[in-house]
């Protein structure tokens, strides 16, 4: 078991509350250090007491590299990120976070590089083109990265940035590319509204959803959480790449309300055709599989079933089975 330090930026938020869990888990120390002190996900996961949490802003250069160096931290996963909505309604925050924050992140690497060993960083899958301008089935890490959002935009900034990044200084650096992120307690981003699917009939309530046949890579929170710290751990001399496809299970919005229906026989679920869906979901995830090791531990049912059991727990309604 490691007695290292974890600084994860965004440590307080869906993503960054998994990974913290998962990584002291696996026997490390963790600091979030995020704008926002809200502990209520660290709290649910019973991790709240377990994780130094610092206020901090991601584009406060000054406050990042006197946090890692003061609690010594000697690996970095970077979270903090203005997400799909939150970009398109304040774009020059979204630089500021995104772009700039990276930067910052990126350069404590680079100031510290006696102390910090790794980053480990979140890209995303909106790097990539709507599903149309695909013509083959899977979709790899060289393939075209062409995203219609200001996210994916800036996420494609940062991936160019990382590689001069590594070539120039000799930072590690290696960045993950997650798809659709679910799990108890997310509450933003542009495919957070997928969530309904699950909390909607888990609580016994309705609920109508349109995109009935087309593909949605499902990736829970936890095997996501999984992902970054192999990417931590694992040193620049046994990757191939500095840039990974991650991914759950792919199935289309249909197929997922017929699990969700498999687990709650009541479940009051409309699926219509209409609307198009701009996410490229095939991803090709052998690299991340060969060089990180990353295999997801959970498909639909097993997470569907975890998931509908703790939002009916908090609810105080019976338990799935």
């Amino acid at each position: 078991m490691s007695e290292e330090t974890v600084l994860v930026t965004g440590g307080t938020g869906f993503i960054g509350s998994y990974t913290a869990a998962d990584l002291i888990e696996h026997g490390y120390d963790v600091v979030a250090f995020d704008f926002s002190t809200d502990t209520r996900i660290l709290e649910k996961l019973g991790i709240a007491d377990d994780v130094e949490l610092v206020r901090g802003d991601v584009t406060d250069p000054t406050a990042l590299i006197r946090t890692t160096k003061q609690t010594g931290a000697t690996y970095i996963v970077h979270l903090a990120a203005l997400l799909t909505t939150g970009a398109r309604a304040n774009p020059r925050a979204a630089v500021k976070v995104n772009i700039e924050g990276t930067t910052n992140v990126f350069e404590t690497a680079r100031a510290l590089d006696d102390q910090v060993e790794r980053v480990a960083w979140a890209s995303s899958a909106a790097v990539y083109a709507p599903p149309a301008r695909y013509e083959h089935g899977w979709v790899d890490e060289d393939d075209l990265v062409y995203p219609d959002t200001l996210y994916g935009g800036s996420k494609v900034y940062n991936e160019n940035q990382a590689i001069v990044y590594e070539e120039d200084f000799g930072i590690d650096l290696v960045g993950l590319r997650p798809t659709v992120a679910y799990g108890p307690y997310r509450e933003t981003g542009g495919s957070a509204f997928l969530a309904n699917i699950i909390e909607k009939p888990a609580l016994g309530e309705s609920f109508s959803v349109d995109y009935g046949d087309q593909v949605i890579d499902w990736q829970y929170v936890v095997d996501i959480a999984s992902a970054f710290r192999l990417a931590m751990e694992t040193p620049a001399s046994k990757r191939e790449r500095s840039i990974y496809n991650v991914r759950g299970e792919l199935a289309t919005i249909r197929e997922a309300a017929a699990i969700v229906r498999s687990i709650i026989p009541d479940a009051d679920i409309d699926v219509s055709d209409s609307g198009e869906l701009p996410w490229t979901q095939r991803l090709d995830m052998s690299a991340a599989k060969r060089d990180l090791g990353y295999r997801p531990d959970y498909d639909l049912e097993r997470g569907f079933t975890e998931y509908i059991s703790v939002l009916r727990e908090e609810a105080g309604l019976s338990p799935v089975t």
